[in-house]
C-alpha cells in the first residue's frame, strides 16, 4: 500500500472517530440539560418540611385523566394546603365537570383556596367554585354562567361550488346538525334541549356552592362576566386580593402559618415535561434569563391551544361573541 493510500485510510479513521465523539458529546449534553431541568423544574414538589402546594389551571379546559390523577396524588401528599390559581376562559362542559369533581375530592382532604389571576369564566368558574373560598383581583373577570353548542354550516359554500353531500341514516336526528344541510327545526330543538338541561345543571351548581337564592342567581346567570369588585357583591367572589391574601386566609381560618413555603405542583404527567421547549425554558431560567424562558413557555401554550380541538357542548367565554 502506498504512502498516499495509508494517509487516506488514516484520515477516514480519524473522521469516523471525530464523528463518534461529536455525536457522543451532543447526547451527553442533552442528558445533562435534561438532568438539570429535572432538578431545577419549579413544578415538582419535593419532600422536606411543611409546605403549601400551588396548582395552576390555565388555558382551555377539557377532559384530562393525567390532570385528575395528579390532583388525586396531591390529595395524598404531605401538603398542608392548596392554593389553586385560575386563569382560563373555560372549555368543554364535561371536562370542566371532571376538573370540578377532582378538585372537590382534593378539597375534602386539604384546605383549599382559589385565586383568580385574570379570568375564571364559564367552565373555569365551575372549577373555581370547587373551593369554599374564592379570591380575585379587582379587575379579574369571573362568571359567564352559561353553555353553548356551536356548529358550522357550509350549505351556502357547497351550493356555490356545486357540491351536494348525500347520506343515508337510520333516523332524521342521527348526526344532526351536520353542517352540510340546513338545520331542521327538530334538530335545533333537540340541541336546544341539551343546552337548556346543561344550563340548569350549571346554575344549580352555582346556587348550591355559592349559597345563593333564586334572585341572586338570576342576577349573575345571564352569561355576562363581572369584575372581581362586582363579583364580591354578587357572591361570585369572597374576597379581593392575591396569593398573599390566600395565605392570610389559610392562616386565619385553617391555622396554617402564613410563613409556610408555597411550592408549585405540576398537573402534567412527569415524562411530558421532557419536551424541547420545557428543557429550553428551564435552561434559560437556570441561566437567569427569565424573560426568554417566559417567551418560550408562552409560545408553547399558544401552540397547544391552536392544536386543541373542542368538540360538543362548551362552557366557554367568547369575548367577541355572545355566550
Amino acid at each position: 500500500m502506498s504512502l498516499d493510500a495509508d494517509a487516506i485510510v488514516d484520515r477516514r479513521r480519524m473522521r469516523r472517530k471525530l464523528t463518534f465523539w461529536r455525536v457522543a458529546a451532543v447526547v451527553i449534553a442533552i442528558l445533562a440539560v435534561a438532568g438539570v431541568a429535572v432538578v431545577l423544574a419549579p413544578n415538582r414538589v419535593t419532600a422536606g418540611g411543611a409546605y403549601i402546594a400551588r396548582v395552576k389551571i390555565s388555558g382551555l379546559i377539557r377532559g384530562n385523566q393525567d390532570r385528575d390523577e395528579a390532583l388525586e396524588r396531591l390529595s395524598r401528599s404531605g401538603a398542608k394546603a392548596v392554593i389553586v390559581h385560575v386563569d382560563s376562559p373555560g372549555g368543554t362542559t364535561a371536562g370542566s365537570q371532571q376538573l370540578f369533581d377532582a378538585l372537590r375530592v382534593l378539597q375534602a382532604k386539604k384546605p383549599m383556596v382559589v385565586v383568580v389571576d385574570g379570568l375564571a369564566a364559564s367552565g373555569a368558574y365551575i372549577a373555581a367554585i370547587s373551593a369554599d373560598h374564592i379570591i380575585a383581583e379587582d379587575t379579574s373577570l369571573v362568571g359567564s354562567i352559561g353553555v353553548l353548542f356551536q356548529f358550522p354550516n357550509f350549505t351556502g359554500v357547497l351550493k356555490t361550488v356545486g357540491i351536494q353531500v348525500e347520506e343515508i341514516k337510520s333516523s332524521p336526528l342521527k348526526a344532526a346538525p351536520n353542517g352540510f344541510e340546513p338545520t331542521s327545526p327538530e334538530a335545533r330543538a333537540a340541541i336546544n334541549a341539551i343546552v337548556v338541561d346543561s344550563y340548569a345543571w350549571f346554575k344549580g351548581l352555582v346556587k348550591d356552592r355559592r349559597k345563593m337564592d333564586d334572585s341572586q342567581l338570576a342576577a349573575v346567570s345571564d352569561g355576562r362576566v363581572f369584575t372581581g369588585r362586582q363579583g364580591v357583591g354578587l357572591k361570585l367572589v369572597d374576597e379581593l386580593g392575591n396569593e398573599k391574601t390566600a395565605l392570610a386566609w389559610l392562616a386565619k381560618e385553617k391555622n396554617i402559618p402564613a410563613i409556610t413555603p408555597v411550592r408549585d405542583y405540576s398537573l402534567q404527567p412527569r415524562f411530558s415535561e421532557f419536551s424541547f421547549l420545557h428543557i429550553a425554558a428551564w435552561t434559560f431560567q437556570a441561566m437567569g434569563l427569565s424573560s426568554a424562558a417566559q417567551r418560550i413557555e408562552d409560545w408553547s401554550a399558544v401552540q397547544a391551544a391552536e392544536r386543541l380541538n373542542l368538540d360538543g357542548l362548551l362552557a366557554l367565554w367568547h369575548p367577541s361573541s355572545a355566550d
